[in-house]
């Protein structure tokens, strides 16, 4: 397989395939200086070899990042030709440990030339390359520790969906998408009361004609979601960021950060100093998004809404 054509995405199997291409020579290897040693069974071995004491297994599993069903089938394959043993602990019966046989000692000893030759192989060869790859390896789980490669690729998956995401200013003609979305996700976790009967059954009086703006993300002309500015009384506040909500379909597709971040560019636009909305702890996925767009927590705000247990404020930079 030509991987330089396939490029980056086929780093897995290019692994896969050096993987294999050095467990072959392994193999060979321990063949030439007469070790009787699979290279599968090689961090075990080696694992158990530098211990005092016999571990379980446990913990030759945490120390050499290998599965506890991996760590039992290779201890069992090493047990059949007499490499290890399982014995009692000394402080508790109730425990196993691994430790090598007489055998398995003996090889650890006679190994040790083969050590020192496969280091020096390898270190000369990585001394020849241009891009050391035990270094880059290292760099790269690093990275792969902090983030996933599961969760990198979500991210580059909503990054290249919402780029055909439109964010545009509501027309009657969303209306019911505007109505509908929001009905559902309240319906959902709480009960429609009566001040969001008032601003979806008219947004144009309670909402437009009052000095706010109603945002609506489209693509390919299905409506994904909504949000409002409403225009505050409340002098401490010049909007108040509110019925956001974004169809089933679409969630954990960013399109509430986008929503959010339009709306909180349309208020900078219409001079607006600060922001403020009202939620509910139980939607996590909504506070972590309000935490991600700057707004934090605050208290003391007269509510129309039963369902509200937090608010939250946006200090803008003009």
């Amino acid at each position: 397989m030509n991987f330089d054509k396939i490029g980056e995405m086929a780093l897995g199997s290019r692994l896969r395939a050096l993987s294999t291409i050095v467990s072959e020579d392994a193999q060979r290897i321990y063949n030439l200086y007469g070790v009787a040693l699979k290279p599968k069974w090689f961090p075990v071995f080696y694992f158990l070899s530098n211990q005092n004491t016999g571990k379980s297994i446990t913990a030759i599993a945490n120390e050499i990042g290998h599965s506890h069903p991996s760590v039992i089938k290779i201890v069992r394959e090493m047990s059949k030709v007499g490499l290890v043993l399982e014995q009692k602990d000394t402080l508790d019966k109730r425990k196993n440990n691994i430790v090598l046989t007489p055998k398995g000692i003996d090889m650890s000893i006679q190994i040790q030339q083969q050590y020192k030759d496969v280091e020096n192989a390898v270190k000369t060869t990585l001394n020849q390359t241009t891009h050391n790859i035990w270094l880059a390896i290292q760099e790269f789980e690093y990275l792969l520790n902090e983030k996933s490669l599961l969760k990198r690729v979500i991210e580059q998956k909503k990054i290249r969906e919402s780029s055909t995401v439109e964010i545009i200013d509501y027309t009657s003609k969303y209306h019911t998408a505007f109505k509908e979305l929001n009905e559902e996700w309240i319906k959902t976790f709480f009960k429609i009361e009566d001040a969001d009967r008032k601003a979806l059954d008219d947004p144009q009086k309670y909402i437009l004609d009052s000095g706010g703006k109603i945002l609506v993300a489209i693509q390919d002309q299905n409506v994904l979601g909504v949000c409002a500015l409403i225009k505050m009384k409340n002098k401490k506040y010049d909007y108040e960021l509110a019925k956001m909500a974004v169809s089933p379909k679409t969630q954990g597709k960013g399109i509430g950060y986008l929503l959010g971040k339009s709306s909180i560019e349309k208020a900078k636009s219409m001079g607006a100093k600060s922001i403020y909305l009202e939620s509910n702890t139980i939607l996590k996925p909504a506070i972590s998004l309000y935490e991600k767009l700057g707004f934090q927590k605050v208290v003391g705000i007269d509510t129309p809404y039963e369902r509200c247990n937090i608010q939250m404020e946006l200090l803008l930079e003009i």
